[in-house]
């Protein structure tokens, strides 16, 4: 068993970490979410007990790692009276406990997965983490013996017909105390986000309500995250096959603060039983604690010349204030990344994220319009879609990018060099535990379209863009003088660039980590590191910090982040005692 957390964001009942549990022969897995790592003995124990009432049988021995949550004495006498044998790894050897630890990155990975395919925030991770482990306890086969988990568990295959896209739309329905008139709707708006691990029900966050509920009186609409909003999208009926929706997988820790039980039976005349699983004043800030979930309308266009989406290419380039004007009426983000161009031009958000990505094309010169050229390769070029969310994971940004089709390129004749210099993550905590023994402050800034600003020395032509071809030179080309998303030499031009500008303003470049770079001035040091286009830097005097700052603004187009807190996948928390890492 393991445990990880904090995090950094607490699930909507507000628990911090999750047990893991790992059966080592059959792999069936058990999630526990808590609030603190003390409650870690209180789960432990319970959980002994329930294996012992519900299969007679008793645990021999657990394995975990050195956390104080598993040494402690309370621990330590419960496993000697109950005759289990306590294993532990070796200090920082987590290999040891390879099964916990493994299993721990599956669920954390499928949870990630999950949410960013639902675009949901990330307070509803708990609920993530225990559908993944439902689900994969009945999906995943275990390979000595040719059966899932929950089959050697319990002796016969699992029935999944009734699992569900997590997160897809549904309505439950309206049995409780909002339906109090002939005229009151009849079903509210919510997201499926798991199974209930105490009864034979599904778990819904309740758009109205703002709680999550358990019910079997529901429909569900799986195809409006299969389809594109513009289709018709019909309604399928749950068609509700819940035989061996079982409650093994304990998630009996997860969020249950703001869980209301609307239904446990399949009698639609049966009165409403409604039972609070914790007392009533827990539940009160949920409305305060959850942003508003309520639907987002979107406005549809259908079809769009070229003209009125990038306008002449001859016109100037307006400016990012002059674009966001003419374009005020579109007011709303889209919520779907749409896979093809057609999918994306019925979708005024999308538009406007392509006209702004061919806008930078311009203001960065990255090509020039030129007839075909005879005997040369031509790269063709595709448009790629992605939602930008900030750190609750709502949607803030429609990103539209253009990239080239890198794998039509010919070495020796559309590239030459590819190797660029990548900070390894052992220079990132050198670089920490240096800030740390100074006492200066790490921030961070990254450069808007990096590879846009990268010169390339060959001679490269690419097609025009899929559906924004130059209704007047149809047949033409673009010859590229900047690096384009997708060329194999792109991240290579990147960082020749932008050491090249640093080395000109009198840095020095590591002689053994060469996306280090330092500047000494009186006495005091600035350092900076670059990872492709995110930049940390320091200095023992923060003014240089500032200065460094309008250096890089004067010549890139900058976002910066502020003081560091998140950098390839380490949380960095700053204080006066040092910086922790995690």
């Amino acid at each position: 068993m393991d445990l990880f957390g904090p995090l950094q964001i607490r699930c909507l009942g507000g628990k911090e970490y999750t047990l893991v549990v790992v059966d080592d022969y059959l792999r069936f897995a058990w999630v526990f979410f808590l609030k603190h790592k003390s409650d870690t003995f209180s789960i432990f124990t319970n959980f002994v007990r329930q294996i012992q009432n519900e299969y007679n049988c008793s645990v021999v021995k657990i394995r975990s790692d050195n956390g104080t949550e598993f040494k402690s004495g309370a621990m330590t006498e419960f496993c000697e009276s109950q005759g289990i044998f306590h294993e532990f790894s070796s200090p920082r050897t987590p290999q040891q406990n390879g099964v916990a630890e493994r299993r721990n990155r599956t669920l954390i990975e499928a949870c990630r997965t999950m949410l960013s395919d639902a675009s949901l925030p990330e307070y509803f991770w708990a609920e993530a983490v225990n559908t993944a482990c439902h689900v994969q306890n009945r999906a995943l086969i275990n390979k000595n013996h040719d059966k899932t988990p929950y089959e050697l568990l319990k002796g016969r295959k699992p029935n999944i017909s009734y699992f569900r896209i997590f997160g897809c739309k549904c309505f439950v329905l309206n049995n409780s105390k909002y339906h109090s008139t002939k005229f009151s709707e009849k079903s509210f708006e919510g997201i499926f986000v798991g199974y209930s691990s105490h009864s034979k029900a599904y778990r819904i966050f309740n758009r109205k309500t703002l709680v999550v509920e358990e019910s079997i009186h529901l429909v569900f609409d799986e195809t409006s995250m299969l389809q594109s909003n513009s289709s018709s999208v019909p309604i399928v009926d749950a068609g509700i096959k819940l035989q061996e929706l079982s409650l093994d997988e304990s998630a009996k820790g997860e969020d249950e603060t703001f869980i209301k039980i609307t239904s446990t039976t399949s009698n639609e005349e049966a009165d409403v039983q409604e039972e609070e699983l914790t007392p009533a004043e827990d539940a009160t800030p949920v409305a305060e604690e959850i942003p508003d979930a309520r639907t987002i309308e979107f406005r549809h266009l259908k079809d769009h010349p070229i003209d009125q989406i990038i306008g002449d290419p001859r016109d100037g380039v307006r400016t990012r204030r002059g674009t966001t004007n003419e374009n005020l009426h579109l007011s709303f983000l889209s919520q779907v990344e749409p896979k093809k161009f057609e999918e994306a031009n019925s979708d005024a958000s999308w538009i406007l994220a392509m006209e702004e990505e061919l806008n930078q094309f311009k203001r960065c010169k990255v090509w020039t319009l030129v007839p075909r050229p005879k005997g040369k390769n031509v790269i063709g070029t595709k448009w790629v879609y992605r939602n930008k969310m900030d750190e609750d994971g709502i949607i803030v940004k429609n990103k539209a990018r253009l990239v080239a089709k890198g794998y039509r390129q010919e070495e020796g004749i559309d590239f030459d060099q590819t190797y660029t210099p990548v900070a390894r993550l052992e220079a990132i905590r050198l670089f920490l535990a240096y800030a740390a023994l100074k006492g200066f402050t790490v921030y961070q800034m990254d450069v808007k379209s990096a590879f846009l600003n990268g010169d390339i020395k060959e001679e490269v032509y690419v097609e025009q863009p899929p559906s924004f071809v130059d209704p007047t030179f149809p047949n033409y080309v673009y010859l590229l003088q900047k690096a384009l998303y997708g060329l194999k030499q792109a991240p290579r031009a990147w960082y020749e660039t932008l050491s090249t500008f640093l080395l000109e303003n009198k840095f020095t470049r590591g002689k053994i980590d060469k996306t280090l770079f330092l500047r000494e001035i009186k006495g005091k040091i600035l350092l900076v590191q670059i990872y492709v286009d995110d930049i940390i830097f320091g200095s023992t005097d923060n003014s240089l910090c500032k200065k460094f700052s309008k250096l890089m603004q004067g010549k890139f187009e900058m976002s910066s982040m502020g003081e560091l807190k998140y950098f390839l996948g380490l949380q960095v928390k700053q204080s006066e005692d040092g910086i922790f890492i995690s």
